[in-house]
């Protein structure tokens, strides 16, 4: 005779939310997975984002068919109490399923090989144009190529990242550490770490890395609040200095973009050298060392200071590009403040995002990011599938009255903009007053 199911209460779960002490929901079973956070390939931190909760919905999205199989060694041997389904996920779980059945999982395309060998071009023309030309205007085009080439790069890992774009996952990870650690100076760990933060917290103010932009930008006056950031698990603080900045940064959103790579070499070092547990981190110090030695020693190869200086502005300004194209997906959409809710996962993804209208040609230069709803809702389908899925995303959103929302390239930018303005102007307002330094009040002198 079979025992009697045991269970516990959604309250009951929620307890089971912190370090040491993990717990989730899937189909409505309950899994220990303290122990495994520890060595989770994606690590801790989206365990820990959907822990004491369902989280059905994001395994699934994550999480190929053949893993389903390893859980049973977690199982707590309690269910959860009045567990149920939403029509959303259902019909989200039964999409999953069949782009399973269709092998859109699997099939790659040759994306990786054609970038790969595309970036080995751009990099042989600049070191070529630096070593081999006198002209002034040649090596400017080699920054912009060697801008270029970074762009190529966050493209694959990106890619690299979600799913696996190489025959085996040591290629896989040879590819991730050339790409990104080795050409770009970015460490694969801290992308994977932020990006997966951003996925299972999309446009939350206070878990979401990718809004957490103080002082340089705010996309919403509940910063002014000096909310505590999750993720870097800090106080941003909203003081003078960020009134002041946040106050133009519709006017400095494009310069400060130029130089956002800054903060991804200082992000890498960060947590490189922290405390924190990164995989291999041998290979990603020595990975970022290698950059380190190959792009100042090309720098150096240019005859005078002027042309370094203009050579690495060049650079830095291309690739600026693709930290836009990162904001436009996000900074004007919904956001909320708190913990990311596992049981919307689906309403979540789809109000935190949108799309950028283009027409197929273009998709080379979006990387994707074209489809960012679908890639938010399926990131383990390969970028050459998007496309093709975006009419079943839209139909489900309609089905559903969720919000399907997308823009052409010109006009994400005016909406962006837009939000960055009404949170200045919002900044501006003196009746929520905080300590002004003489710098503030210059500027803001009237009369």
């Amino acid at each position: 005779m079979a025992e009697p199911k045991k269970y516990i209460s959604k309250e009951e779960l929620h307890k089971h939310n912190k370090h040491g002490d993990l717990w989730i929901s899937i189909q409505g079973k309950i899994y220990n997975v303290t122990d495994w956070s520890m060595v989770h390939p994606g690590g801790e931190h989206p365990l820990l984002l959907l822990a004491g909760q369902d989280a059905t919905d994001a395994f699934v999205a994550y999480h190929p068919g053949t893993v389903w199989k390893y859980l049973d060694k977690f199982f707590t041997g309690y269910h959860l109490k009045d567990y149920s389904v939403s029509e959303v996920s259902k019909d989200y779980r039964k999409l999953v399923a069949e782009f399973s059945k269709m092998g859109l999982f699997e099939k790659k395309g040759h994306i990786t090989f054609i970038s790969l060998c595309f970036m080995a071009v751009l990099f042989a023309l600049s070191v070529y144009g630096i070593l081999y030309s006198n002209s002034t205007w040649v090596h400017l085009f080699c920054g912009g190529l060697i801008g270029f080439l970074w762009i190529q790069s966050g493209w694959i890992g990106h890619d690299s990242g979600h799913y696996q774009v190489m025959t085996s996952p040591e290629f896989n990870r040879a590819v991730q550490i050339l790409t990104g650690n080795c050409l770009a100076g970015i460490s694969i760990g801290w992308w994977k770490w932020n990006h997966n933060a951003h996925h299972i917290a999309c446009n939350s103010l206070d878990f979401d890395p990718d809004l957490q932009h103080m002082p340089f930008f705010a996309v919403s006056s509940k910063f002014f609040s000096s909310i505590m950031s999750y993720f870097y698990e800090r106080k941003m603080n909203f003081d003078s200095v960020a009134r002041f900045l946040v106050s133009y940064q519709h006017w400095t959103f494009y310069p400060v973009m130029c130089f956002a790579r800054i903060n991804l070499f200082a992000q890498s070092f960060l947590l490189l050298l922290s405390k924190r547990r990164v995989v291999n981190r041998g290979q990603e110090i020595l990975g970022v060392l290698v950059f380190w030695i190959w792009y100042p020693l090309l720098v150096s190869c240019l005859p005078n200071w002027g042309e370094r200086v203009m050579f690495v502005l060049a650079s830095f300004i291309v690739t600026s590009i693709q930290h836009v194209q990162f904001c436009l997906n996000h900074f004007s959409s919904n956001v909320y403040v708190g913990p990311p809710n596992g049981n919307d996962w689906f309403e979540e993804q789809t109000k935190g995002t949108l799309n950028i209208n283009c027409s197929s040609w273009m998709d080379w230069f979006h990387g994707g990011l074209q489809f960012q709803i679908e890639h938010h809702l399926f990131p383990r389908l390969p970028r050459c599938h998007l496309r093709k899925i975006s009419p079943f995303v839209k139909e489900l959103c309609k089905k559903h009255n969720l919000p399907y929302d997308s823009a052409s390239f010109w006009n994400a930018n005016l909406m962006t903009i837009r939000t960055l303005r009404a949170a200045a102007l919002q900044a501006r307002d003196l009746a929520n007053p905080v300590p002004k330094n003489l710098v503030w009040e210059a500027v803001n002198t009237h009369g």
